[in-house]
């Protein structure tokens, strides 16, 4: 086995698929960090939630959100829905996995606030209900998808954005996510104190 060239490979591709992404995601990026500024500067929160991998880039965005990006600012308010482990058990345990984040958005979304769903097939059915659940309170939904969109991706609605990355490969998918996930950041940083010089 050569690892080398497996490695290289991977820089490649991942490399060559950001570059085939750009121009049929830029625009969607940059209505999302609109929407997101827009729901911040109202005193409106995002709340975002995924599984697995997904689950890290909930927590990465909210961090970047709550704490900062690459500037200081003051602290914004984001919550990712896939780290009290409490909550989670619980409802895995007393209702369902699929509502372990549907319930979440439920109790603290309020019309306004945006939900930041994450999967990388738009298929994850507690994602799938989260969705919904934003839905019936009122938010507006940015979806990080791959694989078409799925599910998610039908759920969104003309008021939502969804960006969805051009592939099928879930190590791909979830790195043009976290590129995306840095994009907004920034993009609610320059529209909140400006571009920098």
């Amino acid at each position: 086995m050569d690892t080398t060239h497996r490695i290289r490979a991977h820089f490649a591709d991942s490399a060559q698929l950001k570059l085939a992404a750009v121009d049929v995601m830029t625009p969607h990026i940059a209505r999302a960090a609109a929407l997101m500024t827009d729901c911040l500067l109202a005193d409106g929160k995002i709340l975002a939630c995924g599984n697995g991998g997904s689950a890290s880039d909930a927590q990465h965005f909210a961090a970047e959100m709550v704490g900062r990006f690459e500037r200081e600012r003051p602290e914004l308010p984001a919550i990712s829905l896939a780290t009290d482990t409490s909550i989670l058990t619980a409802i895995a345990n007393d209702y369902d996995f699929a509502q372990v984040f549907a319930r979440q958005v439920r109790a603290l979304g309020d019309a306004g606030d945006i939900l930041l769903a994450i999967s990388t097939s738009g298929n994850s059915g507690n994602v799938v209900a989260a969705v919904d659940a934003a839905h019936d309170r009122g938010m507006r939904i940015v979806a990080l998808t791959g694989r078409g969109g799925g599910r998610v991706g039908e759920l969104v609605s003309v008021d939502d954005v969804h960006l969805c990355v051009p592939h099928t490969v879930t190590a791909r998918i979830q790195e043009v996510h976290l590129l995306t996930i840095h994009c907004l950041c920034d993009a609610i940083d320059a529209s909140l104190l400006g571009d920098e010089a």
